[in-house]
């Protein structure tokens, strides 16, 4: 187990983007509202990873400002062997009503996760005290539940992953979780309401949108002239060498240094070239192969566009076994398409030696993009749709998970009702494609519902609620 630097946000940092009224709210009312609930108590959270998907990535922002309000709070990862984070996988992917490997979740996973998860018990009475609020993220430490609550303190445990309908994949792998979280969570938050499975009372859970930081180097704001500077020294596009200067979290600037890994065959594509792009792990669950596919049949013909599929370096994630695999699966099937096909597709790997500087190469990609789609079969929230909505670039989504709760299909985006109708995923790609006022309009539309519903300020105070509910017993 090692602890996390977390560095401190100013919540009236928030004034620039929602004006005053919404910033003092967060630092004058959450936060001393907060902090009397807590009462010189710490909040703890637990997870897998401290790099790589939303979870990691919302965790270093929403600290930062429940630092900057004044809370004790500290953040932990747990460390496992290949055999552990395969098993957490089958659970992940289970929960999302896959059969994921397809291996099983029996007696002997459960001795393997439980025997993973036996030091970082040890580890975690010296972060603790009597008291403090541990907040544990997803499947992997799921089974440090017992033993917080043994060392007296208020359990939560947040999902981040599910299903609207519960089928036999998604029962088996909460069946696999129940023995680990029923006895001991004081109160479970979900993303969206539909998730829990029917042994979580209603009264002890509460959905929590996940959010988005402006200020990152994901979403901050970025000249033009520095996307297209940032897209050429990376080689996604043949346009004009430049500043590829952010601004890091601290304050300092930053440079984009290193260069992407690139599949693809034929001449880089023009800075005017319309561009299709769908960021996300390489994980199944997203279906590159399916967005490859609908592009194929259905946008390619007669367009000049291009598809960016663009995913993290698979070494670096830690808790994601299948990414190589998947990214594998995806090359082998890029490779089946007609040439002419084939060379209006790239397969991306982005670096991840530094983080916020990955983070500035997926902003101007977000920010370059006629489109940014996210075709996903299942889905927990969706970080890349409220990030492509904040800087106004239309999108065309699966109506899964809480994409549906981001996206108003017509004024906010496109909403694919089957993720599997690849046809239709590929007429709503065409439609935004032929219709400039159309993509406009719902470029506009997503960053107002962004600005408004997708910021850590109405996150924070969400949690507000679940720290009230946990120590209203008190």
């Amino acid at each position: 187990m090692e602890a996390v630097q977390v560095r401190t946000r100013d919540p009236q940092s928030f004034t620039q983007v929602v004006g005053a009224e919404r910033a003092d709210a967060l630092a004058l009312v959450v936060g001393a509202e907060a902090l009397e609930r807590l009462h010189g108590r710490a909040v703890i959270n637990i997870n897998s990873t401290a790099a790589g998907g939303g979870v990691a990535e919302m965790l270093h922002v929403l600290l930062g400002y429940v630092r900057g309000v004044g809370i004790d709070t500290s953040w932990l990862v747990i460390g496992g062997e290949p055999e552990f984070f395969d098993i957490t996988k089958r659970v992940h992917n289970h929960l999302y009503g896959t059969a994921g490997d397809g291996g099983p979740l029996g007696p002997h996973e459960h001795e393997i996760y439980d025997a993973t998860l036996a030091p970082e018990r040890d580890a975690l009475a010296s972060y603790v005290r009597p008291g403090d609020i541990v907040i544990i993220h997803d499947p992997q430490p799921a089974g440090l539940a017992e033993h917080a609550k043994k060392l007296g303190c208020h359990v939560v445990w947040r999902c981040h992953v599910g299903i609207e309908e519960q089928n036999e994949y998604s029962r088996e792998g909460w069946e696999f979780l129940r023995p680990f979280l029923e006895p001991f969570v004081d109160h479970y938050v979900f993303t969206d309401r539909q998730f829990p499975p029917d042994w979580v009372p209603k009264h002890r859970y509460t959905t929590i949108w996940p959010s988005i930081d402006p200020f990152s180097p994901k979403n901050q704001d970025m000249s033009p002239d520095t996307v297209e500077a940032i897209l050429t020294h990376v080689g996604l596009i043949a346009g004009r060498e430049g500043d590829t200067t952010f601004v890091r979290t601290d304050g300092s600037p930053g440079r984009v240094e290193r260069m992407c890994d690139i599949v693809r065959t034929g001449p880089l594509t023009s800075p005017e070239t319309p561009m299709v792009v769908q960021v996300s792990r390489w994980d199944v669950m997203k279906d590159m192969i399916g967005v490859m596919d609908a592009f194929a049949t259905y946008v390619n013909s007669g367009r000049t566009a291009e598809l960016v599929l663009a995913g993290p370096v698979v070494s670096a994630v830690a808790d994601d076994p299948e990414g190589a695999l998947v990214l594998q699966d995806c090359w082998n099937h890029w490779r089946g398409l007609p040439h002419a096909v084939r060379r209006r597709i790239q397969l991306v790997c982005l670096p991840m030696h530094d983080l916020e500087e990955n983070a500035a190469i997926v902003n101007a990609l977000q920010r370059h993009a006629t489109i940014v789609t996210q075709k996903s079969i299942a889905e927990g929230f969706g970080l890349t749709v409220a990030e492509a909505m904040l800087k106004g670039t239309a999108v065309v989504a699966s109506a899964v998970g809480g994409i549906v709760d981001q996206v108003i299909d017509g004024e906010t985006g496109r909403l694919i009702e089957d993720p599997n109708d690849l046809e239709a995923f590929g007429s709503a790609i065409c439609e935004i494609l032929d219709d400039d006022d159309l993509r406009r309009r719902l470029g506009e539309g997503g960053r107002t519902r962004a600005l408004e519903t997708h910021l850590g300020d109405t996150h924070l105070e969400r949690w507000l609620h679940v720290i009230n509910s946990v120590l209203s017993d008190e």
